[in-house]
């Protein structure tokens, strides 16, 4: 006659099953799958097996998730213990036993809820004996599962690698970000899916493309709550911690327990990278990409106005949008079988301000196959974000009798040098074809004659106004890609009178701090003069721009915008130019051995030369790297004077193996957060025999 079962123990191994679902880096203690996977758990009982037979015949597993777990609601499954396994579903069989162990193979549905689970074994369909908790995961390693990659390089990147970068600058001068998305690190697992619990449609979690708009909706949410609208200049006086602009963990951990130091107004194109971290800890591939020269705001219209005063000052935002410098967005993989075929790969993670159905409502998921075709039904997001990156800038003068003059602009090329980092190298890539064809290409002409086809049906005016002057004028502006911190630069303005009569020109030159999403920090500077163009002149000028305009505006978080303006007096119109210059600061150099042994010491040499006119004052050197060095290291270096260099070493020891990054950082009075990288690999130590 059997007896009571009585269970001694559930081994989840977690470590072995974790090493096999790709989560080890996570955890070796708690057990966390990837679906679509089979696991192995070793029941313990506390006598022989045989004498529990009876009961042993009538043994079922469950896993159930949520708060309200049902089969109904594909957050319960109960499945039997059997010698054979249904791959399709739940199922579990045993693969070995002995007197008092039985080792089970446990396979999960590839289209299963994701989410912290209970394992429980039910004897009987009424005795049920907790045998612990585990955690699923989507599983770009499995070819059914709908975020599967079939390429492992790309995995790696887009799932497992929590080294990045961000590409920020302008599309001449652009500029590469350290950052760490730590999707592994300790409690980030965790906060991404008390994030996802705000959803009560826990069986939706099985969609990727519902869990990627709810992650998209609510970080988009916690931004607008969490991000200060204060520079980093006024917290800075008013002896505030500034935020280390490093990586998303303690973003993260700052929008969700409300521990860490804000985020800035200013930086908040950090929002990508931060989503992206918990797109990955979920499983599904992500990566952040940058537009230069986005348009943004313009609610789907191809046109967008920008306002300038007569001293060629931006004035105010236009009625339909404007040009940020750069956009950070996210991109996550995945098939899309709510949509025809032909729009699975890189959907675009398109928050937006909510529409009367709730914060959870308010973010799309936007095939960027759809923006390149203009497909503008797809979606309600396709008309904005194709816009983005192919809408025309008009230039407006703004005259002191409160007319306004179009003026004949160069026109500006908006969707420039769409960036991401190279699959498994520290390089940037563009990928502008994935989102539009070569400008001038047949292609390219096909669909946004389409696309301003379908706009005029809605009454939208997508053709730019004409400016064709009857006596024409032409003005170019050359600047450099960049201006040094406190330095001079250059810029040359070229006037053309193509015509045979004389002409009486007003030219200004003028130059404006902004911030990165096109919103005017601060006039600094600006220069007009009178000229005389003689028939057929081409009028070569060249000014400086010195450091002076930064005096009262440091520019630690603004781009320097600079204009040109020209209209002689029989013209009905004026010419414009324009060019956004990033603001450069001193090189930090990182000298280091490329290769090193894992347990032995490493030396690093940091240098960094002032060429600046005035000291650096009150500098902090800070280092940190994953598996390189335990806890960050932070350390006052004084000043550094004009002319002077600063030069330190450090000793770290590597604990762990593969390609690991060093990042440095120093602060002072000048600036914040100038950041330099190495990477080294590390290898194991050589045994001796």
């Amino acid at each position: 006659m059997g007896q009571a079962l009585s269970i001694k123990s559930c081994d989840f191994h977690a470590a072995e099953n974790n090493k096999e679902h790709h989560t080890d880096a996570i955890s070796s203690q708690h057990l966390i799958l990837r679906r679509g996977q089979s696991f192995t758990i070793t029941l313990n009982f506390r006598a022989p097996a045989h004498i529990f037979l009876s009961a042993l015949k009538k043994v079922a597993l469950i896993a159930q998730t949520g708060e309200q777990p049902s089969k109904t609601s594909k957050t319960q499954a109960i499945f039997p213990i059997s010698s054979l396994g249904d791959k399709k579903g739940w199922s579990a069989a045993v693969v070995e036993r002995d007197a008092q162990h039985w080792t089970i193979s446990v396979t999960t549905p590839v289209d299963a809820v994701i989410g912290h689970y209970s394992l429980l074994l039910q004897v009987s369909g009424k005795k049920q004996y907790p045998l612990g908790q585990f955690t699923l995961l989507f599983n770009p390693w499995n070819r059914d599962d709908a975020v599967f990659l079939q390429n492992e390089v790309q995995r790696t990147e887009y799932v497992l690698n929590q080294d990045g970068f961000i590409y920020l600058g302008t599309a001449d001068c652009i500029q590469e970000e350290p950052w760490d998305f730590g999707q592994f690190e300790r409690d980030v697992m965790d906060l991404s899916l008390n994030l996802l619990s705000v959803d009560k449609q826990v069986k939706d979690w099985s969609q990727p493309a519902h869990v990627a708009c709810i992650v998209g909706a609510l970080l988009h949410a916690l931004k607008k709550k969490s991000v200060l609208p204060i520079s980093q200049t006024q917290a800075a006086q008013q002896g505030a911690l500034l935020y280390k602009r490093r990586g998303s963990v303690p973003i993260l951990r700052q929008w969700l327990t409300g521990r860490g130091r804000p985020v800035y107004e200013s930086q908040a194109w950090v929002f990508a990278a931060v989503a992206c971290t918990v797109l990955r800890c979920l499983g599904i591939p992500a990566r952040v990409v940058t537009t230069f020269d986005s348009a943004q705001g313009t609610n789907g219209s191809l046109l967008v106005d920008e306002y300038y005063n007569e001293e060629g000052l931006q004035n105010g935002e236009g009625q339909r949008g404007h040009i940020w410098v750069f956009q950070t967005s996210v991109e996550c993989w995945m098939n899309r079988p709510d949509l025809s075929p032909g729009y699975d790969g890189w959907q675009i993670l398109h928050p937006r301000a909510p529409n009367g159905v709730g914060v959870l409502g308010s973010c799309n998921l936007v095939p960027v196959k759809a923006v390149k075709e203009g497909d503008l039904q797809l979606d309600p997001a396709v008309p904005e974000l194709f816009a983005a990156v192919n809408a025309s800038c008009v230039v407006w003068k703004c005259c002191e009798d409160g007319k306004l003059e179009l003026t004949n602009s160069n026109r500006k090329n908006v969707g420039n040098s769409i960036s991401t980092k190279v699959v498994g190298s520290d390089r940037c890539e563009d990928i502008t074809q994935n989102y539009k064809y070569p400008e001038g290409s047949l292609q390219e002409k096909e669909v946004l004659e389409r696309v301003q086809k379908e706009r005029m049906k809605l009454g939208e005016d997508t053709c730019p106004p004409s400016c064709e002057p009857g006596d024409p004028l032409h003005l170019f502006l050359e600047v450099p890609s960049s201006q040094p911190l406190r330095g001079n630069g250059r810029l040359s303005v070229a006037l053309i009178n193509p015509t045979d009569k004389e002409k009486e020109v007003e030219l200004v030159i003028a130059a404006q701090a902004l911030y990165y999403n096109g919103v005017l920090a601060t006039g600094l500077w600006r220069q007009k003069q009178f000229l005389m163009l003689g028939p057929n002149q081409v009028l070569r000028l060249s000014t400086s721009l010195s450091f002076s305009c930064f005096e009262q505006n440091p520019p630690e978080n603004t781009f320097l915008r600079v204009t040109a303006m020209a209209r002689h007096s029989h013209a009905g119109f004026s010419c414009f130019a324009q060019e956004d210059v990033v603001i450069s600061r001193p090189n930090l150099v990182i000298e280091m051995p490329k290769r090193a042994t894992q347990y032995q010491p490493l030396t690093a040499s940091v240098r960094m030369h002032n060429s600046l006119d005035a000291p650096m004052q009150n500098c902090i050197i800070s280092i940190f790297g994953r598996g390189l060095i335990h806890r960050e290291k932070r350390y006052g270096l004084g000043s550094v004077w004009p002319g002077s260099s600063l030069h330190t070493q450090f000793q770290f020891t590597p604990t762990h193996l593969g390609l690991q990054r060093l990042t440095v950082e120093v602060d002072c009075d000048m600036f914040q957060n100038l950041t330099g990288h190495r990477s080294v690999l590390v290898v194991a130590p050589e045994v001796s025999v």
